[in-house]
């Protein structure tokens, strides 16, 4: 696991700061994603650099890697899990290798296939490649985002990183906010690609490649998930035994590393399933970890200790309390450089810290919910269907008014907190109801919260981006519609940022098992009630998996990954809450309106409403803000 930066001139002449001192200062900036040691190359023209975290090859895998004729340079973040086959393959076509490391199939792969390279690579990366006989810079980021790349053009130069700062870090960079995308965060809790929270500094989007050739740049999809049924549906048996020998492989390719692994064990079914299938391929007793909250509605731990008991791992623990969740928030400012306000980056954080002290790898189960319709929202829309139907007079005049009127609990989940949520979306189209769902601010809210100035200058079309993404997918139900979103924006711009950058701050590489293609394509073209089975999601995951779990752990109810922050934001945050969300500090701030600020803190306060999730959006905007834009 690595970071990686650089630039490319559009034309082929020298400019201002091309030299290894910014390239080495651009690269400083990530030296938590590559403690072990630094790479730089440079031409007239170009730079490529980054920072190495050392996981295969320990004493010969150093970056970049060439082609046999130094004409092809590469510098890769990530992991490529099927290095060893497709490095086979091209030694039998006469390609030849000096080191045992990943990356150094890129180049090779490159001259065998070219822009098709990637169609042979099954793992999660960002690499940079530079053509010098062609005078071609291609940039690509893997099929669901698990490693991240930024990019813009700043005095006549595409340059690139891994992360936000690392371009800031450059002096020819000067950015300011994308107010665009500012309402995307406040919509989504994150802001999707192609987008950043910065202007003219863009996300490749997850499965896109970028080139820059002859001055000119291009993007394109290189892969797309397909819903498309061929052939004979196989019998829920057979797709059981089908899925459980792809887990496996999955998981397997996964354990490769020179480095101690362990698990991120939740004790739900995806985390629970990778560790089942990692006690039968390591030769060790398998490492776990989870985290526990001191909050008995939000904690989970007990199922993991069961588990790790039931597959007799060494199991290691660690509690998050308020005042931890205090000192963390402070820190996670540092080094978030963009507005991720996802409750669980908090305890993500931690438990990536204390992994660190034991392991360098660890094995995570994201993207089970989305691959086999876990979340509640997607029963959710079958419900909202029906709740449609019913006589507008009825919701209005009677429903509505009952549930918004139910007593306001902090609890995990709540059901007041759901309800509230589902009647107040169902106005809305499929896409923005389940954003709405998701997210923090509605598109109404936002109307009282943000500034005229920003609401006059800002589309309000927050959502075309995602109703845009839906044109190019071939899903035949709203619900594998809606799934086909979350894959390309909750699970790559939230939970695999989140993940990334929580993991990343202390050296930590993740690997998904869940997120190996084949898996997902399996899971696409299978019918719908395969994976959502009335109001039961992943009924296929949990019937591979029965032989292998408990049967309480595939039938409990899910909670996700909460936080209690709305507690917290009345008791041990609340000081913190109103010192970055004070009237004056917003007032002059020129973005949000103080006063409907100050009404959601008095509502939140006082028990009136929940509006916690509100309100820690604007919390960690403000850290952020203050960390990376505030000037002196």
């Amino acid at each position: 696991m690595c970071g990686i930066a650089g630039w490319a001139n559009l034309e082929n002449k020298p400019s201002q700061n091309h030299n290894e001192a910014v390239l080495h200062q651009m690269c400083e900036r990530m030296k938590h994603r590559g403690p072990d040691s630094e790479g730089l190359w440079l031409d007239e023209t170009v730079a490529l650099g980054m920072r190495r975290l050392s996981i295969i090859d320990l004493h010969t895998g150093e970056q970049p890697v060439y082609s046999e004729d130094k004409s092809i340079v590469v510098v890769m973040n990530g992991e490529l899990y099927n290095f060893r086959e497709v490095r086979n393959d091209l030694e039998k076509r006469g390609h030849q290798f000096e080191t045992q490391t990943d990356t150094e199939i890129l180049p090779h792969l490159y001259e065998e296939y070219g822009d098709a390279m990637l169609e042979h690579l099954n793992g999660m990366f960002a690499f940079a490649l530079w053509d010098k006989n062609k005078n071609k810079l291609l940039i690509a980021r893997d099929r669901f985002g698990e490693k991240p790349l930024y990019y813009g053009v700043f005095d006549g130069k595409l340059m690139f990183a891994s992360e936000p700062k690392v371009l800031l870090a450059n002096p020819s960079v000067k950015t300011a906010i994308n107010t665009d995308a500012l309402r995307s965060y406040l919509s989504f809790d994150y802001v999707p690609a192609p987008h950043s929270i910065y202007k003219n500094i863009y996300k490749l989007p997850a499965a896109h490649l970028l080139i820059l050739e002859k001055g000119e740049l291009k993007t394109r999809r290189y892969w797309n998930l397909t819903f498309h049924k061929n052939g004979d549906v196989p019998t829920i048996e057979k797709a059981a035994d089908e899925l459980r020998e792809l887990l496996a492989d999955a998981v397997r390719m996964r354990l490769v590393s020179d480095v101690p692994l362990g698990i991120l064990l939740s004790g739900g079914v995806d985390s629970s399933t990778v560790a089942a299938f990692a006690t039968q391929f390591s030769s060790e007793k398998v490492k776990t970890f989870s985290i526990g909250f001191e909050e008995d509605s939000f904690d989970e731990s007990k199922y993991a200790r069961q588990v790790a008991k039931h597959l007799n791992t060494e199991h290691y623990e660690e509690k998050l309390s308020v005042e931890k969740a205090a000192d963390l928030i402070s820190e996670i400012g540092t080094w978030l450089d963009e507005p991720l306000s996802d409750g669980s980056l908090l305890p993500t954080f931690l438990l990536s810290r204390f992994v660190r002290k034991h392991v360098t790898v660890a094995l995570g189960g994201d993207g089970g919910d989305e691959i086999f319709a876990g979340y509640p929202m997607y029963f959710a829309h079958k419900v909202a269907n029906i709740y449609g139907a019913i006589p507008q007079f009825l919701r209005n005049g009677i429903i509505e008014p009952l549930v918004n009127n139910l007593p306001v609990s902090s609890k995990n989940m709540s059901f007041d907190y759901k309800a509230k949520r589902f009647v107040a979306a169902t106005k809305y189209d499929a896409v923005t109801r389940h954003h709405s769902w998701f997210g923090s601010f509605s598109i109404d809210e936002q109307q009282s919260l943000l500034n005229k100035d920003i609401l006059t200058n800002t589309s309000g079309d927050i959502y075309k981006d995602a109703r845009d993404l839906l044109k190019i997918t071939d899903a035949p139900t709203e619900i594998e519609r809606m799934q086909f979103l979350d894959m390309n924006f909750y699970l790559a711009e939230d939970i695999l940022t989140k993940v990334d950058r929580a993991s990343m701050a202390v050296s930590l590489e993740v690997r998904a098992p869940f997120l190996d293609p084949r898996i997902a394509q399996f899971a696409a073209a299978l019918p719908l009630e395969y994976k959502l089975k009335g109001s039961k999601g992943k009924y296929i995951l949990k019937k591979a998996v029965a032989p292998l779990l408990p049967k309480n752990i595939l039938h409990r109810p899910k909670k996700g990954f909460g936080v209690p922050i709305a507690e917290w934001l009345k008791g041990r945050l609340n000081p913190l809450m109103h010192d970055l969300l004070d009237a004056k500090r917003i007032k002059n701030q020129g973005l949000f309106d103080e006063n409907y600020v100050r009404k959601l803190i008095k509502e939140h306060e006082s028990g009136a409403a929940s509006h916690h999730k509100q309100l820690w959006t604007l919390l960690v905007f403000q850290l952020w803000f203050d960390n990376f834009m505030k000037k002196d």
